[in-house]
C-alpha cells in the first residue's frame, strides 16, 4: 500500500488516499523518493513513452487511454512524454524550469519542512487583502525578494496577500492570466520550494496567502492538453480566449479540482480567487463552481473561495457555497464619481454621493435592472449576503492595467490626492472586505500597464489588439497605448519603494496605516452586520455612512462637492457624534479632536466621527 504526506506532514495510508495518488496524471514520486510513476491519458497516441534525462522508456497501456510506467527516477530528473515519436511537455508538470515548451522536472512537493504548522487559515471578515504581482512587486521579481517585504506588510496591518496568477505561462513576463500548465509555478519567480517558503514565512507573521487562479480558459501559447486529448475542450460553449473548457469531461474536471486541492494542500495557500467565473460555462449535473467549493471546504483548516463575477448573483454564495465575490459595481461608481469617465463599461453608472450610498447599502448597483451593454437584466438582490461576502476596492490590477498607460486612480487628470485619500478612508471603514492593490497605500506613481512576452505573429497580434481594444473609448487615443510586448512597459510596472519617504506619498502611507489600525481595533468598525449600516447622501455633494452597534456609533462624511461644507449646517437625519477620530488630510492622521474644532469639511476631504456607548 502506498503512503504519502499531506499538507500537514501527516502520513495517510488509506485505500482512498493511495488510490488518489495512483491515479494522478503526470510524474509523482513514490514512497522513499527513489522511484517515480509516470502516467498519462491520451485519446490520440498509439505508442507512448517518456524520455527522462535523455533516455526514452516505453509506457504500458492500462486501458481507457491510460499509459504508465514506474522508473528508478528521483526528484530533479527532467522529462518529456513521447506521443507517437513526438516529444510533448507534460501539462500536469509540477515544475517547468525552462518554460512551458521545455522539459518538466520531477518534484518532491513534500520535501519542504514547514515551520508554521499550527496555522489554520483566516475568516473572511478578518481579511484585509493586498493584491500583488510577484514579478513587479520588487526589483528582483522573485518569491525570495517578496518574502523580504513581508515584515513591511505586517507593519502596515495587511492580513491577507492576494497573489496574481502563478501557473506557468509562455514568455519571460506577463500578468499570468494566459497560463497553460496549471500545476507548475511560473519558473522565473523561483522554485516550488521558494514559493512554499514565502507562504510559510507569511503564516509565521499572521498573514494569509491567496492565489488568483484561471479556470475559465487557457492561454494561446503552450497549451499541450489537446495534443493528448482534444476532448478536454468543446465547441458547445464559446470563449473569448479560444476553445471552451469542457468541465463535463471527467479528466478536465479532475484537472481543475485537483489543481485547486494542490495549491491549498501542498502549498498551504489559504484560498483561491477564481478569475471570471461568469465565463465558466458548465452543463454538468453539478456545476464546477459548486464542486470546487465542496472539495475546498473539505480540506483541513479554513480555506476560502472568492469569485470574480460580473453577474451580481448572490446564489454563488447562498447555493454554490463560495465565500466572497469581487464587487465591481462599488469600484465603477467610485471611478465615475471621481473622474466623470463614462466610456465603455462605466457608461451605465451614475456616480456621485447618491449612487455611492446606494451601492454601499445594497452591495452592488444592479440587482435586476436593465443592463444596456448586454440588453438584458443584470443581477439579483443581495439581501442574504453579509458585508464580508463583498470584496470592495477602489482599484485592482484590472482597473489599472486595463487602461492605455496603466495609470492609477490618483493619476487621472481631474483627480486630486485629497479625493483619493477620501476614497481610501471610505473603503477601509466600510464593513465590506477591502482589497488594496500594491503601492496604493502610498499613492505610488509607478503605473501598472498590461505586459506580455509572446513571440512572432502572436506578439504582433497582441500589440495591435491592445490598440483596437480602446477604440470605443472617446477619451483615449491610439498613441497613448503602451505596447504590451515592449520590455520597457514591464519595467514601468515595477514599484519604486523609495517613493514612500517622499512628501505626499509618506502622508498617504501614514493615513493607510492609521486606517488599517482603526479597522482592526475599533469595536464599532469591527462590525460586519449590514443591518447596522446606513448610507445616504445630501444630493451629490456629501456622502454619509453611519454604523451603530452596542459599542457605539461611527459616522463617515465625505465632501464630494467643489466647495467647503459647514458641518453644523448639514441637513442630516441624525445628530453628529462629537469626537473626530480621523481626518483624511490631517498630519498626523490620528487627530482625535472635538468636532467643534472642525467647523468645515473641505472639498474632497473625508472625516470619521465617533461616539462610544
Amino acid at each position: 500500500m502506498l503512503q504519502y504526506l499531506n499538507a500537514e506532514n501527516v502520513t495517510y495510508d488509506t485505500h482512498a488516499e493511495s488510490d488518489a495518488l495512483a491515479t494522478r496524471l503526470g510524474a509523482h514520486l513514490l514512497e522513499g523518493g527513489t522511484s517515480t510513476r509516470f502516467r498519462i491519458w491520451t485519446t490520440l497516441a498509439q505508442e507512448v513513452g517518456v524520455k527522462v534525462d535523455g533516455t526514452t522508456y516505453p509506457m504500458q497501456a492500462q486501458g481507457n487511454g491510460i499509459y504508465e510506467t514506474i522508473l528508478p527516477v528521483q526528484a530533479g530528473a527532467r522529462y518529456f512524454f513521447v506521443l507517437d515519436g513526438i516529444l510533448r511537455p507534460d501539462p500536469y508538470a509540477r515544475f517547468l524550469p525552462d518554460g512551458v515548451h521545455g522539459a518538466a522536472e520531477v518534484v518532491d512537493l513534500h520535501a519542504y519542512q514547514w515551520q508554521n504548522t499550527d496555522w489554520r487559515g483566516l475568516r473572511l471578515r478578518d481579511c484585509i487583502f493586498y493584491e500583488l504581482h510577484i514579478g513587479t512587486f520588487t526589483p528582483e521579481g522573485t518569491y525570495r525578494a517578496a518574502q523580504e517585504k513581508l515584515p513591511y506588510l505586517k507593519e502596515l496591518g495587511i492580513t491577507a496577500i492576494q497573489l496574481m496568477p502563478l501557473a506557468a505561462f509562455s514568455g519571460r513576463r506577463g500578468w499570468g492570466y494566459d497560463s497553460v500548465s496549471l500545476y507548475a509555478p511560473y519558473s522565473p519567480y523561483g522554485s516550488p520550494t521558494d514559493l512554499m517558503a514565502f507562504i510559510d514565512a507569511a503564516h509565521g507573521l499572521g498573514i494569509g496567502v491567496f492565489l488568483d487562479v484561471v479556470y475559465n480558459h487557457f492561454g494561446p501559447d503552450g497549451n499541450y492538453l489537446p495534443c493528448y486529448a482534444p476532448t478536454y475542450f468543446t465547441d458547445r460553449f464559446s470563449s473569448d480566449w479560444g476553445a471552451g473548457v469542457d468541465y463535463a469531461e471527467p479528466h478536465m474536471r479532475r484537472y481543475i479540482t485537483g489543481n485547486a486541492r494542490m495549491w491549498l494542500r501542498d502549498y498551504h495557500f489559504d484560498g483561491l480567487r477564481l478569475d471570471a467565473t461568469q465565463a465558466m460555462q458548465d452543463d454538468s449535473p453539478v456545476h464546477i463552481l459548486r464542486e470546487l467549493a465542496n472539495e475546498v471546504h473539505k480540506l483541513r483548516g479554513t480555506h476560502l473561495l472568492l469569485a470574480e463575477d460580473s453577474r451580481n448573483l448572490p446564489e454563488l454564495i447562498t447555493a454554490d457555497k463560495l465565500d466572497g465575490i469581487w464587487a465591481d459595481d462599488f469600484h465603477h461608481e467610485m471611478r465615475v464619481t471621481l473622474t466623470a469617465e463614462q466610456d465603455g463599461y462605466y457608461r451605465p453608472f451614475r456616480g456621485g454621493a447618491a449612487a455611492l450610498a446606494q451601492v454601499i447599502q445594497k452591495g452592488w448597483t444592479f440587482d435586476g435592472q436593465w443592463w444596456p451593454l448586454d440588453d438584458a437584466p443584470r443581477g439579483k438582490p443581495a439581501d442574504a449576503l453579509s458585508a464580508e461576502n463583498f470584496v470592495f476596492f477602489i482599484q485592482n490590477h484590472d482597473q489599472i492595467g486595463n487602461r492605455p498607460a496603466g495609470d492609477r486612480l490618483h493619476q487621472y487628470g481631474s483627480m486630486t490626492l485629497p479625493r483619493f485619500r477620501g476614497a481610501s478612508l471610505l473603503l477601509l471603514t466600510l464593513p465590506m472586505t477591502p482589497l488594496i492593490f500594491m503601492g496604493q497605500e502610498w499613492a505610488a506613481d509607478t503605473p501598472f500597464p498590461f505586459f506580455s512576452d509572446h513571440h512572432g505573429e502572436l506578439g504582433k497580434a497582441v500589440s495591435e489588439g491592445r490598440k483596437k481594444e480602446f477604440g470605443g473609448f472617446a477619451s483615449f487615443h491610439g498613441d497613448e497605448v503602451l505596447d504590451p510586448q515592449a520590455e520597457e512597459t514591464y519595467r514601468l510596472a515595477h514599484l519604486d519603494w523609495a517613493e514612500q519617504e517622499r512628501g505626499a506619498h509618506a502622508q498617504t502611507l501614514s493615513l493607510y496605516r492609521e486606517l488599517i489600525r482603526l479597522r482592526q481595533t475599533d469595536p464599532v468598525l469591527q462590525n460586519r452586520d449590514r443591518a447596522k449600516l446606513q448610507a445616504g447622501s445630501i444630493g451629490n455633494d456629501l456622502l454619509w455612512v453611519r454604523t451603530q452597534t452596542d459599542a457605539g456609533e461611527r459616522v463617515v462624511l465625505w465632501n464630494l462637492s467643489a466647495a467647503d461644507l459647514k458641518l453644523d449646517t448639514l441637513p442630516l437625519p441624525f445628530e453628529l457624534p462629537d469626537a473626530v477620530l480621523l481626518e483624511s488630510e490631517a498630519v498626523p492622521p490620528a487627530s482625535h479632536t472635538r468636532r467643534e474644532e472642525q467647523e468645515s469639511l473641505h472639498s474632497g476631504h473625508a472625516i470619521l466621527l465617533g461616539r462610544d456607548a
